[in-house]
């Protein structure tokens, strides 16, 4: 029988995993959480599991999934599969670096999830197809680094500042700071700022 424990901070989505988990019979759930600290705490006052399915966010001010995974790894704590509605380059780098034996979505067939399930419990990794896709493309097409000065500039353009408000806050003419976007654009494979955003946020480049 295997053992999960579940932390999501959306009681609909507790009660649909433990309906698909509990339809399977090698597998039941022994506990569940609406925060990462509350999932955290049980295991350091003893709680034991053989798999964790774990969100990825939990909210402003609430630990995330990836820095949970990393502390309850660091313990040397049960595998832990990420199931979340965040797919994007950043959440995958930072769930997998923290340790995470697994990552899918949770728009994942019910089979996919069990498989994910079984595997994690004897400690193989489990990404999703769409998730494999996504560091595949990564691998491929590896990040081109944006100097220090040019993501001064996108983060600024992620304030919403014009051109002209850049080139003031950084003490540049106008025509270094098209030169700089040009640049931004070049690297990223991009041709507006919506899409520099866009691309930049989700591969972790901007800071919060």
């Amino acid at each position: 029988m295997i053992t999960l424990v579940l932390a999501d901070d959306h009681p609909v989505v507790r009660t649909g995993l433990r309906s698909v988990v509990e339809s399977q019979p090698d597998m039941r759930v022994v506990a569940e959480f609406c925060t990462a600290e509350e999932l955290v705490s049980w295991l350091r006052s003893g709680g034991t599991t053989d798999v964790i399915l774990l969100d990825l966010r939990f909210g402003d001010a609430r630990l995330g999934g990836a820095d949970a995974t990393r502390d309850i790894v660091l313990s040397n704590g049960p595998p832990i599969l990420i199931l979340t509605t965040y797919g994007s380059d950043s959440d995958i780098l930072s769930a997998i670096q923290a340790g995470a034996t697994g990552y899918l979505l949770k728009d994942a067939p019910t089979e996919e999830l069990t498989a994910a399930i079984r595997a994690a419990a004897i400690g193989e990794t489990t990404l999703g197809p769409s998730i494999q896709q996504r560091l595949l493309s990564r691998i491929r097409k590896p990040d081109v680094a944006l100097t220090r000065r040019e993501l001064e500039v996108l983060q600024l353009v992620a304030r919403g500042c014009s051109n002209d408000a850049i080139a003031q806050q950084l003490f540049l003419s106008r025509t270094t700071v098209k030169s700089h976007l040009a640049h931004i654009y070049n690297k990223l494979g991009v041709q507006s700022r919506t899409a520099a955003l866009s691309v930049a946020r989700d591969r972790g480049m901007l800071s919060d």
